[in-house]
């Protein structure tokens, strides 16, 4: 088989480590980790054009899309006129991550449970101003794509009237905070649920727990994730038949009725409060750094399982569990989220990947004259696979601790409410 991975992140060196050796691997534009597995194509994630071409020209059996963005702006579509299979939505699908409005009208009108809600555009400023005021603590997020960093967490209406301002006033995220959501601050604990599907039957992967926050104790600005481990003890069978009942099937049901039928990853980001489980929001891919530690504990073929959901049949594959557990930390550059320098040598690669089960998966590396180095604000994500989760997050720290590079950041306590638990 020929497969093209399209994407440069963590996800994207994760999704190449699970489908190596299954035939011919491109990865587009890829980075310093994924060359141990396939070959970088320079096309970058967003060239529809070049990236089809390349498609047709390699006779690519399949193509797996790790970011949002393409999916958002049609690439699936596009693949699929041309006669190529695809992992992924199509571009009226993928508005369930890239519009947060468009998603919460949707659940509404499918009875699909979530946070109280009201959307707002800029010359109703004052209005979601006083609309936050009634919530009192709220979330006010950028309704467009925003990399993982447009959900505000607001204490009160100070942070909310200045979170508000800075979107529509100011316009910090751009078009993707020209209309935002607010909504009800929801007490719980987080889980991401994982259903690949081919539109009609899906498979649950275990559930993961992301760590958004960028320092220990869920303190700091919102990340693109910094750590995620699997599977998390919050979601018992039941819940997970809860979830799947209540939330998955209403989901795909209604994006079917509304004709924009739903093919590829849907990820449920979840709160687990008193009242059930209630739908953080919804990505229309991988998340990243969860697909690190998901992608271990599968349980069958990954390219088998990503083929049915692109071509169908899935509903025919059934997954093994695994009683192991994966624990991912990420190390991130001194300043991410904000600003933070790169170019940096990143030194103990080799040691870090000598700990049992551990895997070390790329995310902003370059490669430069035979050294790797710092290319992004999530630099690495640290795997570790063992038999409990307490071993896997203690193998996964030995491992990350012994990578160095100049600003090296990461929480210390990532899996700690799971282990609390257990």
């Amino acid at each position: 088989m020929k497969i093209l991975i399209v994407g440069s992140g963590g996800r994207e060196h994760a999704l190449a480590w699970a489908v190596r050796g299954t035939g011919r691997l491109f990865i587009a534009p890829g980075n310093a980790g994924t060359t141990e597995f396939g070959e970088n194509v320079d096309i970058k994630a967003t060239d529809t054009e070049g990236l089809v071409s390349f498609s047709r020209q390699e006779n690519i059996d399949l193509v797996v899309v790790g970011p949002e963005v393409p999916l958002a702006g049609g690439l699936a579509d596009a693949l699929g006129q041309a006669g190529i299979a695809c992992f992924g939505p199509s571009a009226v699908a993928a508005e369930i991550e890239s519009s947060k409005a468009f998603a919460k009208a949707f659940m509404q009108r499918h009875n699909v449970p979530t946070a109280q809600w009201q959307a707002f555009l800029p010359d109703q400023i004052e209005k979601a101003k006083a609309y936050a005021q009634t919530l009192g603590r709220c979330v006010v997020k950028a309704s467009g794509l925003a990399a993982g960093k447009g959900a505000i967490m607001c204490e009160d209406q100070a942070s909310s009237d200045r979170a508000l301002h800075d979107l529509l006033a100011i316009g910090r995220l751009g078009d993707a905070g020209r209309e935002v959501v607010v909504e009800e601050w929801m007490e719980g604990e987080e889980a991401s649920v994982f259903a690949l599907t081919d539109g009609d039957d899906y498979q649950v992967l275990d559930p993961a727990q992301d760590h958004k926050r960028a320092f220990d104790n869920d303190l700091g600005p919102n990340t693109g994730g910094m750590g995620a481990y699997a599977p998390t003890p919050v979601m018992t069978t039941n819940l997970i038949d809860e979830v799947c009942g209540s939330i998955i099937e209403p989901t795909l049901e209604g994006m079917a009725y509304e004709g924009r039928r739903y093919t590829g990853c849907l990820y449920a980001g979840l709160m687990i409060t008193e009242q059930g489980p209630k739908v953080v929001e919804f990505n229309c891919r991988f998340g990243d750094p969860e697909t690190q530690v998901v992608l271990p504990l599968m349980g069958a073929d990954p390219i088998e399982v990503l083929l049915r959901a692109a071509n169908g049949s899935i509903g025919n594959l059934r997954l093994t569990k695994q009683s192991l557990a994966a624990a991912c930390v990420v190390l991130a550059s001194g300043g991410y989220p904000d600003s933070y320098n790169k170019g940096y040598p990143i030194s103990g690669l080799n040691a870090a990947r000598e700990i049992p089960g551990a895997l070390v998966f790329h995310a902003g590396t370059k490669s430069d004259d035979q050294k790797i180095l710092t290319a992004g604000g999530r630099v690495l994500g640290v795997t570790a696979v063992a038999s409990t989760l307490r071993e896997a997050v203690s193998r996964a720290y030995e491992s990350a601790d012994l990578i160095q590079f100049d600003g090296k950041h990461m929480r210390r306590d990532i899996g700690h409410s799971a282990l609390g638990r257990l």
